[in-house]
């Protein structure tokens, strides 16, 4: 159903967000930003910094969590989202997520919630020492996205399964206790994930990454130490740019010279070197908004800190209105405390 939201026509409602473990990369930047900042234009979009979400693995260093908040809210900013147009909601400003994901939970059996494919990947990779919280960690994000009742959410494959969990509670509650949520769709991307700068996964952690806040400088260490094509051994060898991770990032970012880049390096006409350092430049150039929204926000905090006050007090009427409804339709006693 269409509504008219900050003067302009929506087609439905989108949950999505990021769990603030530090500053977004060029990952995030392909993966997820660029798409959300189109979306706002045809979504009521609610982005989330899901700062319960991040206990679920790190719960020992609480410290960081209020810095990382904000890292994310910049690179938010200086990725185009805009919170004149949409609602960032920080979850744990909104308690309503936290219960409705108690409630939701009843509907869950502990072995649907093992069989999900990211709760064993992260146990393997993380090395950990699984705990409830991170057990219920899909029923927290169907939570997240139920309590405001939205029709999509943005996805890459890979997070397909955490989506299908959703609708699987979504279905089960409505057959339960009557037509409540709608069964949120995925909107898929269609950008291929990009690889860390060493070729594996992208990942903080594996000090593979390139954050949207690099100067010049850190981007061109980092691209000078892309593994590149095994088989040239000499600049003027012909190339084999299918195999160099340099030129996904040119496919990624420079998509307007991938043809030229590809055909120099096939005709042996430029090394990788000088093709780096040219990659180097134009990101550079691409992550200019983020230095700048840094630069624009430095020393207001209060102001960072006001946009999620904002955002998550729109969110939280919202969210109050689902959980009167659910409570009521689960048998519980709605009643509000006067004081």
């Amino acid at each position: 159903m269409k509504e008219v939201l900050y003067g302009v026509e929506k087609v439905g409602r989108i949950l999505t967000g990021h769990r603030p473990t530090g500053p977004r990369h060029l990952g995030h930047l392909v993966g997820t930003l660029n798409t959300w900042a189109r979306l706002q234009d045809e979504y009521d979009c609610f982005f989330l910094v899901a700062d319960l979400h991040v206990l679920t693995t790190d719960y020992t260093h609480p410290q960081r969590i209020r810095e990382n908040i904000l890292a994310v809210l910049l690179d938010w900013l200086g990725a185009g989202l805009d919170p004149e147009r949409s609602t960032f909601v920080l979850q744990s400003a909104v308690p309503e997520h936290a219960e409705l994901s108690v409630l939701l939970a009843m509907l869950v059996t502990v072995a649907r919630a093992a069989r999900n494919p990211t709760y064993k990947e992260q146990v393997r990779e993380l090395g950990l020492s699984p705990s409830v919280g991170l057990l219920a960690y899909p029923v927290l994000q169907a939570a997240d996205i139920l309590v405001y009742k939205a029709d999509a959410v943005p996805v890459g494959q890979d997070q397909l399964p955490h989506l299908e969990i959703t609708r699987e509670i979504a279905r089960a509650f409505n057959r339960l206790y009557g037509t409540t949520f709608p069964e949120p769709q995925p909107i898929l991307s269609a950008v291929p994930r990009l690889a860390g700068t060493d070729g594996r996964t992208m990942h903080t952690s594996y000090g593979n990454t390139i954050p949207l806040s690099a100067d010049p400088e850190e981007i061109e260490r980092k691209v000078l130490a892309m593994v590149t094509d095994p088989a040239r051994v000499h600049p003027s060898d012909r190339g084999h740019p299918e195999v160099c991770l340099a030129f996904a990032y040119h496919h990624a970012f420079n998509a307007g010279a991938v043809a030229a880049v590809e055909e120099r390096c096939r005709r042996g006409e430029i090394g990788c070197v000088p093709c780096k350092r040219g990659l180097a430049q134009v990101l550079a150039e691409r992550l200019q908004p983020f230095r700048r929204a840094r630069e624009e926000w430095q020393g207001r905090e209060g102001e960072l800190w006001e946009l999620l006050h904002v955002g998550s007090r729109r969110a939280r009427a919202l969210a109050r209105a689902t959980l009167a409804e659910v409570r009521t339709k689960m048998g519980l006693v709605s009643w509000e405390r006067r004081d």
